[in-house]
């Protein structure tokens, strides 16, 4: 009797299949993976690490809240592994290096950084950006060192202050500051004022604040929007401690807050009496980046009131 597969093989080799051609004809995929010129501003752009990299590129050139804000010194990366929008801000705040130095950073040993203690989870209703560190890696004895030391890689030099965060590992950037922690950790938060206190002085605070961050998935569609409720609860949270208002900048569409969330009726009663009480001006995207079929979206929010 010939073998037939069962259904759920089907399954499961019509759902790759799918998966495979979506990817083949998807755009930014192919510009992502796109061959490297000797050009470093054509490498730059073909090398993005996500391609979420494109829907934050969109979302500045059309509300320009990083390009060509000279008053942006400050800027905080939330859930930033692999890297996509580190990259993205570096490059707006003009940390471009030299070829050979970018192909360097991307061959360097992954960075060490503050890592989670045994046991430690993600505070946000157990959801995180990434996934437990491997069986075998230890928490680091050590304090927090900047992994990436801009005067060793003789890096362009940009302006201002990136620190990107995740529970993951994240290949260095040049002119980003990595932490590996649970950016919620008290621990984490001090080395985050530590850092920002280093260019601002003592209570200084970021003028950006970026999250990409999403919950693994359940299938569950109430428990993920539940899920990304959480975390976007503990980025506005987060955010009130750490991000500058309109006023100390001086423009009433100052200090920012871009955050992914997904569309749902419980998340639009978060953006009207969470965000718009705290933001001047609170905006809803969907990044022509982002697949249609996605529920994902951004709020935009300028403006914090403090």
């Amino acid at each position: 009797m010939p073998f037939r597969p069962t259904p759920l093989a089907r399954t499961q080799k019509s759902s790759s299949t799918a998966w495979l051609a979506r990817q083949a004809r998807d755009p930014y995929v192919k510009l992502r993976s796109s061959s490297v010129t000797a050009d470093a501003s054509a490498l730059a752009a073909t090398s993005y690490r996500s391609r979420s990299a494109f829907k934050l590129i969109e979302m500045d050139e059309k509300y320009k809240f990083l390009r060509n804000q000279r008053d942006v010194q400050v800027v905080l990366d939330l859930g930033a592994a692999p890297g996509g929008w580190s990259q993205v801000v570096a490059q707006k705040l003009g940390w471009d290096a030299p070829l050979p130095l970018l192909r360097k950073a991307e061959r360097m040993r992954e960075p060490r950084g503050v890592y989670p203690k045994p046991g430690h989870s993600w505070s946000g209703a157990g959801a995180s950006s990434s996934w437990p560190l491997p069986d075998g890696d230890e928490p680091a004895d050590e304090p927090f060192t900047n992994p990436l030391d801009i005067s060793a890689l003789d890096a362009g030099t940009g302006r201002g202050t990136i620190v990107a965060v995740d529970l993951l590992r994240m290949v260095p950037i040049p002119g980003v500051q990595f932490i590996q922690a649970d950016f919620l950790a008290p621990e984490t938060e001090a080395l985050i004022r530590g850092i920002i206190e280093r260019k601002r002085g003592p209570h200084g605070k970021a003028d950006v604040i970026l999250c990409d961050m999403a919950a693994n998935s359940t299938g569950n569609a109430f428990h993920d929007i539940e899920s990304s409720l959480a975390i976007c609860t503990s980025v506005l949270e987060f955010s009130k401690r750490h991000l500058r208002s309109a006023e100390s900048m001086q423009r009433g569409l100052g200090g920012v807050l871009l955050m992914k969330y997904f569309v749902h009726p419980l998340t639009h009663m978060f953006r009207m009496e969470h965000l718009v009480t705290n933001f001047n001006d609170v905006r809803f995207i969907k990044p022509d980046a982002s697949r249609t079929e996605s529920k994902e979206a951004y709020y935009l929010c300028r403006g914090f009131k403090g």
